[in-house]
């Protein structure tokens, strides 16, 4: 059974697309079968990845409205062993045409039924937004991946989040568990990216992931030649840190089933 991670934060400009492209393309690259489901209606990680949103005939928003199947929209990506659940601009109007319809917030996890077993993780891209589609991808997911600019704001949006993810777990998903946050375009030359990176640690401890991911050039040039920066720059210090968040992800995984069979 494949691993649903929601990477959101409301907070744009996080890096949120970037790690979810770019900790998938790191996953298959060590050989996990990896889906990323765009649930953006900006479709950037769809672009990322080196598809044109304007060709997309069938992607997430034909699925949620019933017009296509999720296992024909799946359209596999230059990366071997990664494939992806494209979006469009359409996803916008997605919300209002599905307010009427029942259990509406969970339509996202009907469709990942269907093709959960194929994958051994499935990281969805959230829009910055709570919007009807977000908490789909909520209620779908096992957990939150939550990236965190090193900046001044980082705290107080931190906060508002988590508060959040309480009301789904509360009324929607009881079993939403939080992956980690991931500290994001992290500079160590300047104070304040140090001074909060030692605040969130000390304030969310275990739930802090050891990698960080630097500022790192290469991170923000791979998307438009359409490549994961793994692809782009194998040996820059981008590509490693998603390298090595991927490997702490796969390691935290591999503890935690270990811990249910003892």
């Amino acid at each position: 059974m494949g691993r649903v991670i929601a990477i959101t934060n409301q907070k744009g400009g996080v890096g949120k697309t970037s790690s979810a492209i770019n900790l998938a393309a790191s996953l298959a690259i060590l050989e996990k079968k990896t889906l990323i489901i765009d649930a953006d209606p900006q479709a950037n990680a769809t672009s990322g990845i080196g598809i044109n949103p304007k060709e997309v005939k069938a992607g997430l928003y034909e699925c949620l409205v019933g017009e296509a199947l999720v296992k024909k929209a799946i359209v596999a990506t230059e990366t071997p062993h990664l494939d992806i659940l494209p979006s469009h601009v359409d996803l916008v109007g997605a919300e209002i045409e599905l307010i009427n319809v029942p259990q509406r917030e969970r339509i996202i996890s009907k469709l990942i039924d269907a093709i959960r077993d194929k994958y051994d993780y499935i990281i969805i891209d959230c829009s910055p937004s709570l919007g009807l589609i977000t908490v789909n991808a909520l209620a779908a997911a096992d957990s939150v991946l939550i990236p965190v600019q090193a900046e001044y704001f980082a705290l107080e949006g931190l906060g508002k989040l988590l508060n959040t993810i309480k009301i789904v777990q509360k009324r929607i998903n009881a079993d939403l568990q939080i992956e980690g946050i991931l500290i994001t375009m992290f500079d160590s030359r300047l104070r304040l990216a140090n001074d909060v990176n030692q605040e969130v640690r000390k304030h969310f401890e275990d739930l802090v992931f050891e990698t960080i991911i630097h500022r790192n050039t290469r991170i923000g040039e791979a998307p438009s030649v359409g490549k994961p920066v793994i692809l782009f720059d194998a040996s820059s210090k981008g590509a490693q840190d998603y390298l090595n968040l991927a490997r702490e992800i796969m390691t935290k995984r591999n503890q935690a089933k270990e811990t249910r069979v003892s």
